[in-house]
């Protein structure tokens, strides 16, 4: 029985999809090929076609893993601004996100592991943080600002994105669940009340 044209794409997306789950639930050291393998129902000897090494489906698992999160985040956001950015701050910002098992935002997730890894994991990461740093541009509606306005926007953009970021990785941190939930409410008042919502 021949293979349909698009198997050899799926079984990399599921490849992909156990490595973000397992990777931003447990980091780099403590997954293997085999566990990711096993996750996505697949033997390790198919992990070769797909990828050259454990660095390589870490740095691409992260690149999925960020896409799949602003997917769904865009998907779930209504078209008002306003609304728009309330809805990215209170679902990023949530016990859900926190205590997510499927795996959440590879940035929070991931940040003490990064440091650690070689350049290829660092840019991925990189690539990623611009990559949410414009869609929460986007949200505080500085996607068209002009050069006059550009530094200060982008500072602003940064700062919050590092409030989200920060906050998520620390109160996942954190193992006192009442302490958490007040540091996620800190950051969602201070990332909303700037925008007057």
């Amino acid at each position: 029985m021949a293979w349909q044209k698009d198997h050899k794409q799926k079984t990399r997306d599921r490849i992909l999809s156990s490595g973000a789950k397992l990777f931003t639930l447990k980091g780099f050291q403590k997954v293997g090929i085999n566990d990711v393998m096993a996750d996505a129902g697949l033997t390790r000897g198919a992990f070769y076609s797909h990828f050259s090494s454990k660095a390589e489906l870490y740095a691409e698992s992260m690149r999925a893993a960020g896409k799949r999160r602003a997917s769904s985040i865009l998907n779930r956001s209504p078209e008002d601004s306003a609304k728009a950015l309330q809805a990215l701050v209170n679902g990023y910002l949530s016990e859900g996100h926190r205590k997510s098992e499927e795996g959440g935002c590879p940035l929070a997730f991931l940040v003490t592991d990064i440091a650690q890894q070689d350049q290829q994991v660092r840019d991925v990461y990189t690539e990623v943080f611009r990559g949410f740093m414009g869609m929460l541009g986007s949200r505080l509606g500085y996607a068209d600002a002009d050069s006059a306005e550009s530094e200060a926007c982008q500072t602003e953009v940064m700062q919050k994105t590092v409030m989200m970021v920060g906050g998520m990785a620390i109160a996942r941190a954190l193992n006192d669940d009442e302490l958490a939930d007040q540091l996620l409410q800190a950051c969602r008042i201070g990332m909303l009340s700037d925008a007057g919502i």
